[in-house]
């Protein structure tokens, strides 16, 4: 029998190793895809408590809450750094500098920054704001 503990992503089955994932994460469309699967493959003539449907969809709900307000922030605190000079890595690993000229979001919702001529500039990659 095999075990899945959602916390720490870790599987694991009885008289054997586990093994971890650490950068194993669930986000809302594979929470949303794991929703349908197990509507999908529900025994309609089993009894089944009838709340738990409803508690799944109000998690999902929560979970897309919190998703959409942590972009939301994470947006707010790029544009908080519009006409400052920051120092960031590049992608070599390399110290770069210059003023952020504008803030831009993806289509999954993601904020990239434009520092001086070179777009595309991740904020976590700020070193320092001056």
């Amino acid at each position: 029998m095999s075990a899945i503990d959602p916390t720490t992503a870790t599987t694991a089955q009885s008289g054997s190793t586990s093994a971890t994932n650490p950068k194993a994460t669930l986000d809302k469309n594979g929470f949303l895809k794991m929703f349908v699967a197990q509507m999908s493959n529900q025994d309609p003539s089993s009894s089944q408590d009838p709340n738990a449907s409803t508690q799944m969809m109000a998690m999902f709900s929560m979970v897309e809450q919190l998703t959409n307000l942590s972009m939301q922030d994470q947006t707010s605190s790029a544009v908080s750094l519009l006409g400052k000079t920051v120092s960031y890595k590049d992608s070599d690993g390399a110290i770069q500098s210059g003023v952020v000229n504008s803030v831009s979001t993806g289509t999954a919702g993601a904020a990239t920054l434009t520092v001086g001529n070179l777009s595309g500039i991740d904020p976590a990659s700020i070193q320092s704001v001056a």
